[in-house]
């Protein structure tokens, strides 16, 4: 089907600004936050990423689709994004392991996307004004209607999406590692918090031995303390972290009590746990292109990264709280650790999926925390 022959899709962001273009995927009408992702590969790991519920998702790489969907390629259970943006949607799926084309795949789920319109003025846009709230029609094609609908959407600020993307009870990960795919011998029990994880964080753990049981985010401190855990993780996850809590209350119950790891929305969280405040970048931080230095070592990293939201680095206590990454884009917080007790986080995903590994060493020094926080057996 060429693009001519598709119906036509309207962006309208809260500012009035409007941009054409056609659809693909589901028809309908939605209303999100809207963001970029500099990522040039990867798609399909962001269209499934939760951390993205609540969101738009534009991409700046002009060609999006080319290899394909898998079953394999998840970071989730299904797609989170609430509609996608592209400048051309590739109807040739070429890779020996696609099993579905994009727009397919989107026509499955249920997820809007929109092609044919000027991503990189899109793009500009976003940078110079900041990020705002969207609705994406192939209904509704009055300009001022719809962005009259964006205006009175509801924002992620302050907003519980976590109780969207959390698990509905506890279970026990069973796929194999991330690289040998075998079995490994268990030296660690590791409770991860779920508030949106994705399936690579499990998988990395599984590589490092760890046996790894899921609990949904309302999970109290005293339920897992029952649990004898070795570690915690605190997993990355969508939107606002002050819009969740209960989530810090019961990471301050377990502060000192077992060792903890937090990602992303998990680094935010552990951040207001330990007194900090968060508060809203202009545009976010999203693709697997950002330089981190890490203090102690001086060495950079890049990194996959995707948060609107940020810790303050002057709301931390300095004699017990250690800032130990920044961006090197903008000089925002992106790793802590408390000096004194076994607590470290990362704003970006060590994890990568897609995007560079360099970051994968940070789970082994998880392992080396939980090691270090063991007692010898009588």
């Amino acid at each position: 089907m060429g693009l001519n022959e598709k119906m036509n899709a309207v962006i309208a962001l809260e500012d009035g600004t409007v941009f054409k273009g056609k659809s693909f995927g589901a028809a309908g009408e939605r209303c999100a936050e809207i963001v970029f992702n500099t990522s040039m590969t990867g798609y399909q790991e962001i269209i499934t990423d939760p951390s993205y519920k609540g969101q738009f998702v534009l991409m700046t790489y002009p060609l999006i689709g080319n290899y394909g969907v898998n079953s394999e390629d998840v970071e989730s259970h299904g797609p989170f994004v609430e509609g996608f943006i592209i400048k051309e949607c590739s109807s040739i799926a070429s890779n020996w392991r696609s099993q579905k084309t994009l727009n397919e795949y989107f026509k499955k789920n249920k997820i809007l996307g929109v092609e044919g319109i000027d991503t990189r003025a899109l793009t500009r846009y976003i940078r110079l004004k900041g990020t705002m709230k969207a609705v994406i029609s192939t209904a509704d094609f009055n300009e001022q209607s719809l962005v009259k609908k964006a205006k009175n959407s509801s924002g992620l600020a302050g907003r519980d999406l976590v109780k969207e993307v959390t698990c509905g009870q506890a279970y026990v990960w069973s796929q194999p590692s991330a690289i040998s795919h075998q079995p490994s011998e268990k030296r660690f029990k590791v409770i991860v918090l779920d508030c949106g994880v994705k399936f690579n964080i499990l998988r990395e753990l599984a590589e490092h031995s760890c046996e790894i049981t899921v609990v949904p985010a309302k999970t109290k401190s005293d339920e897992i303390l029952k649990l004898k855990p070795d570690g915690l993780l605190l997993s990355n996850g969508p939107g606002d972290p002050q819009g969740v809590p209960y989530v810090v209350e019961t990471i301050k119950g377990l502060i000192g009590k077992v060792p903890i790891f937090g990602i992303c929305l998990g680094h935010q969280m552990l951040g207001l746990a330990l007194g900090g405040r968060t508060y809203k970048l202009k545009f976010g931080h999203h693709g697997a292109n950002h330089p981190a230095k890490d203090l102690k070592t001086g060495k950079i990293v890049i990194t996959v990264q995707n948060h609107g939201f940020c810790v303050d680095i002057n709301s931390l206590s300095k004699k017990d709280v250690e800032v130990t990454h920044i961006n090197l884009n903008d000089n925002t917080c992106e790793g802590l650790k408390h000096k004194s007790l076994p607590v470290f986080s990362v704003q970006f995903h060590p994890e990568a999926s897609a995007g560079p590994n360099d970051a994968k060493y940070l789970f082994h020094e998880f392992i080396k925390l939980m090691e270090r926080n063991q007692k010898p057996e009588n």
